[in-house]
């Protein structure tokens, strides 16, 4: 369900008191590592970590008036989500050899926690089903030049790929006999 509230506070006071201290808590965690060129506000009726316009003037690349989603925290109708768009890009951790999605997974599995995910979204119902010390670290990880970087690349690998199928295209198109 997505909220209305057009301000952090606004959408925590809207929570019932139950997910509206689990909510918080993780929002504590989330800004005690975020690094400082994210920024924090409303989006997608959620609340939104986001590489900000003045840092990456580009935008999100599907809407480029929204910034760069980084990661949101939302209040849903039957559990509470976490949504790390660095796990679902599968960006590249260097300081985990390796690709950040798949250091969090096995990070995760260490922690003895059932991860009750989708593609980017971390569902939860209680906050002791988080291990907030994971969750820290794994937003901690990728710094935004780091996350921008890895949207750039992404998206470059995208165009290069729409570029070769439409070419193996146009070649079977000129190889294929005429009726």
């Amino acid at each position: 369900m997505q909220s209305q509230a057009t301000t952090v506070a606004a959408y925590l006071r809207s929570l019932p008191a139950d997910r509206r201290a689990a909510i918080s808590a993780v929002r504590d965690v989330i800004l005690k590592n975020l690094d400082s060129s994210y920024e924090e506000g409303m989006q997608y009726g959620m609340i939104g970590y986001y590489v900000p316009h003045r840092v990456y003037p580009k935008g999100y690349h599907v809407n480029p008036k929204q910034p760069l989603a980084f990661a949101a925290l939302g209040s849903q109708k039957n559990y509470m989500s976490l949504y790390l768009m660095s796990v679902y890009c599968g960006c590249v951790d260097h300081s985990a050899g390796g690709r950040h999605a798949q250091w969090f997974r096995d990070a995760w599995a260490k922690t003895g926690k059932k991860l009750d995910m989708g593609k980017a979204c971390i569902r939860f119902k209680k906050l002791e089903d988080l291990p907030l010390e994971l969750i820290g670290e794994a937003i901690r990880r990728v710094p935004a030049a780091m996350y921008i970087a890895f949207c750039e690349a992404a998206l470059a690998e995208a165009a290069a790929g729409a570029r070769a199928r439409a070419k193996k295209k146009e070649r079977a198109v000129r190889k294929s006999p005429k009726p």
